[in-house]
């Protein structure tokens, strides 16, 4: 028996206001489809961010349906549980139910058991910062729920595991249900997987689908995972993405570079992103953006802005191993907290992005006392 786990598909997503990227986002999404029915999994763990707003568009609702009927005409059940991307501020019903009560698929967000076969799955849809209080007792009936099941064990969730990415991260490992299979998280954007002494599966990130904002050359996929015998095997799948690239050069080699650029493009069938970093003394715009122009022509969205000296506040100098911790490291040097700096940029720019003002106010009132407590200390 094998299954995938596929998170973060981030549907609806426009990345540079362009709609061949949101395709690419489909696409990449579909190819996760269409890999999982072509081995034959027996289901498929959605562990959250399935759309990219909690209002998404008619044709990411469409996209999200079909796959998951596409998946029922080849007897491949599906489960899935919501990220903060899926769960609206203002009281709404979240689109993905839908999926559910149609039986399309299943939700199993609320710690509650579900079986496919012999095999137990429990999930938990995104719990914030703010909303930890009673995680512990969550956490303790999972666990409960576990001792009483003999076969395979998976727990599903969207959320940031401290000791995977120190920024995001909202709880430690040594917080989780100890004895299950394997652990399908979801949130954090780069591929992850680490067995843990204290865990009894693997716990696993497959990451993002595509990308969601510019990474540079990073491999996307999912993972698929053989439970055939008693202990979790999870198989790596790499999806064909739209190309990234992310470089710093300096202005002295600017020539030699764009030729080696073009050397890394000229056999791409979709035109790549570029962004570029320029170091150098008394850059003039005119000169940069001419010698530029040829290669700007053979991307699908071109940009570049000079590079700052490193420094604490410098963001994309050297490609970070997670842009959001460069974002938080930022945040906490501007607003001089740290509980500040999470609500602005795990909280606040992910609605404001997609101009959810209304979600955003929303997220001000409930933690209005955090924002005057600082205020007061500082």
């Amino acid at each position: 028996m094998k299954f995938s786990h596929i998170s973060d598909t981030h549907l609806g997503l426009v990345q540079y206001g362009i709609e061949d990227r949101e395709q690419d986002i489909y696409d990449s999404f579909n190819q996760a489809i269409d890999i999982s029915i072509k081995d034959k999994v027996n289901f498929v763990i959605f562990s959250g961010d399935m759309f990219h707003t909690p209002n998404p568009s008619g044709t990411a609702i469409l996209q999200m349906a079909n796959a998951l009927k596409r998946l029922k005409q080849n007897e491949i059940e599906s489960f899935f549980v919501l990220g903060e991307h899926d769960i609206s501020r203002v009281r709404a019903t979240p689109i993905p139910y839908v999926y559910h009560n149609l039986e399309f698929s299943k939700y199993v967000g609320r710690g509650e058991a579900v079986f496919y076969k012999d095999v137990m799955i429990v999930g938990l849809d995104k719990i914030r910062k703010n909303e930890m209080e009673g995680l512990e007792d969550k956490f303790s009936k999972i666990e409960s729920l576990a001792a009483k099941h003999n076969g395979h064990k998976i727990l599903v969730l969207h959320q940031g595991i401290t000791e995977v990415n120190k920024y995001a991260g909202e709880i430690n490992s040594t917080d989780l249900p100890k004895n299950f299979t394997y652990y399908a998280m979801g949130h954090l954007h780069d591929k992850f997987l680490k067995q843990y002494e204290h865990l009894k599966g693997p716990l696993v990130y497959p990451g993002s689908t595509d990308m969601t904002s510019n990474q540079g050359d990073t491999e996307k996929g999912f993972f698929e995972i053989d439970i055939s015998d008693k202990d979790a095997k999870p198989e790596w799948k790499k999806l064909d993405t739209r190309l990234q690239i992310l470089e710093k050069i300096e202005f002295e080699k600017i020539d030699s570079e764009i030729e080696k650029l073009n050397d890394k493009i000229s056999e791409l069938e979709k035109k790549p992103i570029i962004k570029i970093k320029i170091k150098g003394d008394n850059l003039e715009r005119d000169i940069i953006e001419s010698k530029f122009a040829d290669l700007a022509s053979k991307s699908l969205h071109f940009s570049w802005e000079k590079s700052k000296e490193e420094d604490e506040s410098s963001v994309l100098l050297n490609r970070p191993a997670q842009i959001d911790q460069e974002l938080f490291k930022l945040a906490v040097n501007s607003l001089k907290s740290e509980k500040l700096a999470h609500i602005a940029i795990n909280e606040l720019l992910p609605l404001l992005s997609t101009r959810q003002v209304d979600s955003a106010t929303q997220v001000v009132i409930e933690n209005f006392s955090n924002f005057s407590g600082e205020e007061n200390d500082s």
